[in-house]
């Protein structure tokens, strides 16, 4: 036996091992609630397939999915990256866990990319799902798979800094309120399942700068209609990428 075989060695793990391990709690945590895999599968799932297979909404010409597949890919970053979150983390705050984990070796910045990375994980999973759901009701995508995941990835920034904003600035009980609505909100007047064209023409100027609309717009341009780069979406929720999460970084409070 070599000296110092049984030695403690105290210290912190290495930073990409304090990462990962985080990400799989939080990406744990996620997947046990209930509330949030109501949001986050059921109701992007039913509204996929209930939409695609009633004829409740006129969606224009062709196959109802061709239209709707796409605004629920959207919608399902949205649950996750923003209401789910919101909501998560403003608890958490609420209940001093934030205030405890900054205290920990892991820094603050490390934390909030094993959040991230936990919600880049969960949307993997969903998207797989939709997908099959999708492909199952008839769906046949078109179009360059780079700007599909260009449109996710900063979609999933701009959604992920609004809600981080939100729980890092409001109460949790106003978080809690405040992401159901605006999920409601966007659900209706996002184009994620009534086309902005059945909206008035000024009233559909303004929408279309929303994240949600150009995510789901985007989306349905590479998938549907086979667009090579949608460059006007992805500079709309680039500039809501940057914005949202600037403000987060500046106003966010961990008590």
């Amino acid at each position: 036996m070599s000296v110092g075989t049984y030695t403690p060695a105290p210290g912190a793990a290495p930073l990409p091992r304090m990462i990962a391990a985080q990400t799989a709690f939080e990406t744990k945590m996620l997947l046990r609630n209930g509330e949030q895999l109501l949001l986050t599968v059921v109701i992007p799932s039913l509204l996929l397939v209930l939409f695609s297979t009633v004829d409740i909404i006129d969606t224009g010409g062709g196959r109802p999915v061709d239209f709707l597949a796409p605004g629920v890919l959207a919608l399902a970053v949205m649950s996750t990256a923003f209401t789910g979150q919101a909501i998560a983390t403003g608890f958490e705050r609420r209940y001093g866990v934030l205030k405890r984990l900054g205290a920990s070796p892991l820094p603050r910045w490390a934390l909030m990319t094993a959040k991230t990375l936990s919600v880049l994980a969960t949307e993997i999973l969903q998207i797989v799902l939709l997908t099959v759901i999708a492909f199952a009701l008839g769906w046949s995508p078109d179009g360059n798979p780079l700007s599909v995941l260009l449109l996710l990835v900063l979609g999933t920034a701009a959604f992920s800094g609004l809600g981080l904003l939100m729980a890092g600035t409001l109460r949790a009980e106003a978080t809690l309120a405040a992401a159901n609505l605006v999920f409601l909100l966007l659900l209706v007047g996002g184009g994620v399942i009534v086309p902005l064209d059945r909206f008035p023409d000024a009233v559909q100027s303004v929408l279309a700068l929303l994240p949600i609309s150009a995510l789901s717009d985007g989306l349905r341009d590479v998938l549907q209609h086979g667009a090579a780069m949608p460059w006007g979406n992805l500079g709309i929720l680039a500039v809501w990428a940057a914005l949202s999460l600037g403000a987060a970084a500046r106003l966010f409070r961990w008590e």
